[in-house]
């Protein structure tokens, strides 16, 4: 277990933040690190004079150059991992966090019961302002957490304490090189834990305001985390994280309401009598799974055996579908899904064709595809900023991109022809997944509803997906 101590012209307080560490604490801490982030004043001789004096086991860095708030967490969270510690706790060197109170931020992680606990002076009601904070900061705190909260669907009591702890294996899943090196790197930090899914516990801190210099331009910090969270749902949406090229390995999210994709393909697949049928594509089975619900017998292809597939499909073909359909996926099919699949592979010309000799004689294929003409598309194109996403119309994965005109000029050269087609607009309903927020649901919800209106006004500018039901010719 280590503490990170990260410090900018804290000469001042640097010595008594670190004597308030308990003594109980201070047994059993087996490194504490000192980031003096090339101060102006003798930060760096301080700590060196501490730590000759001190039992602590203690390390005092000095950067030739400022990293940044972001980048002195980053070089020490760095040390954390090639030192091989279990925890690691953020204290700041102002002493503007209570050093008393470390071992309650550390007592979750090592229960076992968290992989992120923060300090929050939020959590008892008065305490922040009985404390000295100041009146703009807490109304601005405060403001800035519940927005932050409605856009994530997270609970947090405050987004924007400095004391925090974190299981370092947490930590090491992050890419924390990418993140900022400025002060809202706190919250790309909440939200890199948020997105794989880690367990963050608040515990209560005692709120100090002593005569400590802040550095922080709080109109640019409060612009850079607004941002940061937009830009966060907005990738969870697909738009706007540029990714590297090359075949998307993870499964993908199964996307439940009537108006996407799935909705409109497993409304297709239960006006089936229960048969046989091919999920191509199949992920992780969990479209499968809903499929077989529905008392088809499901056998899924797929490029990655997914953890959890095989209990969720009658039987798994792994296979690379860039060299097509394999003869052990079988034939003689009732329905052949291929649900967003054929934008992955080199010649979709050439699957498809393969997916419609698989078919029983009454057989169809049900297949989705992005739409390239959808505005966000054109939008980048014409911007100048076109680049892959980690999901979307350009998702990383895609080496084929389709317009109406292009795909259903594909569906007559495979030999097939088109039963009924629809539109599925861009997946605003997923604005309020995962928030308690009944008015967040509510503003979703109409996004959504205007969304579907211009989807079926102008399906190709608006159309984030085509779908079609196909039979032979």
């Amino acid at each position: 277990m280590g503490v990170l101590v990260v410090a900018y012209n804290a000469a001042g307080t640097l010595a008594a933040t670190l004597s308030r560490l308990p003594q109980s604490f201070a047994d059993k801490v087996d490194h504490v690190l000192v980031c003096d982030d090339a101060s102006s004043d003798d930060t760096y001789e301080v700590g060196l004079r501490f730590q000759s004096g001190s039992t602590l086991p203690l390390t005092v860095v000095r950067h030739q150059e400022n990293l940044g708030y972001g980048g002195n967490q980053k070089a020490g969270y760095a040390w954390a991992i090639e030192h091989g510690l279990d925890i690691v706790v953020l204290l700041h060197g102002d002493g503007q966090y209570a050093p008393e109170r470390i071992e309650d931020l550390v007592a979750p992680l090592a229960n076992g019961d968290a992989d992120a606990v923060f300090g929050s002076r939020m959590m008892e009601r008065g305490h922040a302002r009985e404390g000295g904070m100041p009146l703009y900061k807490f109304v601005g705190n405060k403001i800035l957490t519940r927005f932050q909260n409605k856009v994530t669907g997270l609970d947090l009591t405050e987004w924007h304490s400095g004391y925090r702890a974190y299981r370092v294996d947490a930590l090491a899943d992050l890419d924390l090189a990418s993140y900022t090196d400025a002060f809202n790197f706190d919250t790309e930090i909440i939200l890199g834990l948020h997105a794989l899914g880690k367990k963050i516990v608040e515990v209560p801190i005692p709120t100090y305001y002593g005569d400590e210099i802040c550095y922080v331009n709080g109109m640019k910090y409060a612009k850079d985390v607004s941002v940061d969270v937009v830009r966060f749902k907005m990738r969870r949406m697909g738009f706007g994280e540029t990714a590297t090229p090359g075949p998307d390995l993870d499964a993908y999210e199964l996307k439940p309401s009537e108006h996407s994709s799935h909705g409109v393909l497993l409304r297709w697949l239960a006006s089936i009598a229960p048969a046989k049928v091919l999920d191509v594509g199949c992920s992780d089975g969990q479209f499968a799974a809903l499929a077989g619900a529905h008392g088809h017998q499901v056998t899924g292809v797929d490029l990655v055996k997914h953890e959890g597939v095989a209990e969720r499909v009658e039987h798994f073909v792994e296979a690379d579908l860039n060299a097509g359909l394999p003869e052990a996926a079988g034939s003689g099919y009732r329905a052949i899904v291929a649900g967003d699949v054929l934008e992955h592979v080199v010649d979709p010309l050439r699957l498809l064709s393969d997916i419609a000799g698989r078919l029983a004689d009454d057989g169809e294929v049900l297949v989705s595809v992005p739409n390239f003409a959808h505005w966000y598309p054109r939008a980048r194109v014409v911007s100048g900023t076109f680049d892959y996403d980690q999901r979307g119309p350009l998702d990383h994965g895609h080496v084929r991109f389709f317009t109406r005109k292009s795909f259903e000029r594909l569906i007559e050269q495979s030999g097939l022809r088109i039963v009924e087609r629809e539109t599925v607009g861009s997946p605003f309903d997923v604005l309020d997944r995962g928030s308690a927020d009944s008015r967040a649901a509510r503003i979703a919800g109409r996004v959504a509803v205007a969304d579907r209106a211009a989807t079926r006004a102008w399906p190709t500018l608006f159309g984030y997906q085509f779908l079609y039901r196909l039979a032979r010719a």
